[in-house]
């Protein structure tokens, strides 16, 4: 039997009942990887080795009774995690041959549940695009079409899962890093409540691990399954050791519900500042028709919706003033001039990016008390509603665009070209209120290209939107493997 796609949940039962052992599992895992993975490129950095060591460990303790959740199963780490002894670059050519000291919390986490790691998977340079490529490792390719990309930052665990390349992976998740290479290879993914699971180690080198609370940024689990989300949620999930964790204990309150028919659901497909392409509208309306099917309550407007303009605005200006307050002073000085020079009248988001850029601690003071007000807004919301359905990007997987100059790129909406980094609006939705999102497959676009939609729910309410996943997975189906 191949066991490279079957989910995590699958390879537990099978070895906890001694169908397979984990070292079986490592070696054909490894074996897909270095038959498959020339033509994908997802796992950037191999550590067969450790890993093949790690299975027997992992065979030895089932033999002696042991069992935990992950244990002897094959997963990958986004090359963004510090795992000693192996580089962790964030595709920067200068930090090329950094290794960090000690591993990520999530890291240690993984081995405390006996994941078997089997590498690292590619990111963009500084983890700052919606594709994954870097002078290091070179271009990580979309498994239903080598000439598109995966997404980003988190795109080289998406393409390893959707290749079969171990069961689970855990990514981050700023500007829908785990949602959108989710949406574009067709797999799950989980961006969780902001905070609800430590980032410390998750930082880009040569910086100590420090356990602070980053704003806007999550790290996060991807999966084939919805199921597997949960799964390896419950392994990530919980307060830094060194600080909250010293008082505080996890404990996530279930679902709202278990039964479709329970859920109340607002659907977006249209978004104020950029247009939802034909293929991704059709995947909102899919899923939309599930739920009615299934005897959910599904509305299409609601006059308790934060408004998504000024939402996208405020998430761009919390994004882009993080962004710029790390520039260098000269270069810091000059996007200054240039601002100076924007037109008071400029509105759009381009002007609002580079407007952010040069925030000034007065400035991001008004932002997030917009923030706020937006958090106070959504808390109404889902006093009525239990989960919003709406887009993750405008577009299935775009063809790779390696233009150095981001701020220039432009995206191709059913012919129209729009601004690229007007696309993060839909994943500023959830993130910059931090809220929970899940991302699900949602069907086929007409080239054949895998089209998702997130699933967003209540604040530290993350089981509601894993368990609306799980539904919809058996109402509609799951993740398919490319062919």
């Amino acid at each position: 039997m191949e066991w490279s796609f079957q989910s995590a949940e699958q390879l537990a039962s099978a070895l906890r009942a001694r169908a397979v052992s984990s070292v079986e599992l490592t070696d054909e895992a490894i074996g897909h990887i270095e038959r498959d993975d020339k033509a994908i490129n997802a796992i950037c950095v191999r550590d067969f080795d450790r890993a093949r060591e790690a299975a027997h460990r992992a065979d030895q303790a089932r033999a002696r009774g042991a069992d935990s959740a992950l244990l002897g199963i094959p997963v990958t780490v986004k090359e963004s995690y510090n795992i000693a002894g192996l580089p962790t670059t964030w595709g920067m050519p200068q930090f090329a041959d950094y290794s960090p000291p000690e591993d990520a919390v999530q890291v240690s986490r993984l081995a405390a549940a006996g994941a078997v790691m089997l590498g690292k998977t590619n990111v963009p340079l500084g983890l700052q695009d919606v594709q994954s490529f870097n002078e290091i490792y070179g271009t990580t390719n979309n498994p239903w079409d080598h000439a598109r990309t995966p997404g980003g930052s988190s795109g080289g665990s998406a393409a390893a899962l959707a290749s079969g390349f171990g069961a689970l992976s855990i990514g981050s998740d700023i500007g829908g890093s785990l949602r959108t290479p989710a949406h574009f290879c067709g797999i799950y993914a989980h961006k969780p409540t902001l905070g609800l699971a430590a980032t410390r180690g998750m930082v880009a080198p040569p910086a100590t691990a420090l356990p602070v609370d980053l704003d806007l940024a999550v790290v996060g689990p991807m999966a084939r399954t919805a199921r597997d989300l949960t799964l390896l949620l419950d392994v990530m999930a919980g307060p830094d050791p060194l600080t909250n964790g010293v008082a505080y204990d996890l404990a996530l309150p279930p679902s709202r519900h278990e039964r479709l028919a329970d859920f109340r659901v607002l659907v977006l497909d249209e978004h104020p500042l950029i247009p939802t392409g034909s293929a991704v509208r059709a995947g909102v309306n899919r899923v939309a028709d599930a739920l009615v099917e299934g005897g959910a309550q599904v509305r299409r407007h609601s006059s308790l919706l934060p408004d998504l303009a000024e939402a996208a605005a405020v998430y761009m200006q919390l994004l882009f003033a993080g962004a710029g307050a790390r520039f260098p002073a000269d270069a810091y000085e000059q996007l200054r001039t240039r601002v100076a020079q924007l037109s008071a009248d400029d509105r759009s988001l381009v002007a609002v990016r580079q407007r952010a850029l040069v925030f000034s601690h007065r400035d991001w003071l008004e932002a997030n008390n917009s923030r706020e007000l937006h958090r106070a807004g959504w808390r109404l919301l889902f006093a009525e509603f239990d989960a919003v359905v709406c887009p993750i990007t405008p577009t299935p997987a775009f063809a790779h665009d390696h233009d150095p100059d981001l701020l220039g790129r432009r995206l191709d909406i059913d012919g129209v070209d729009h601004p690229y980094l007007d696309q993060l609006v839909w994943a500023g939705v959830a993130t910059m209120p931090g809220l929970p999102a899940t991302a699900i497959p949602a069907g086929r676009s007409p080239e054949g290209l895998p089209v998702g939609v997130q699933l967003i729910g209540p604040q530290f309410e993350d089981r509601t939107p894993l368990r609306l996943a799980e539904l919809l997975e058996q109402k509609i189906g799951g993740f398919q493997a490319p062919r």
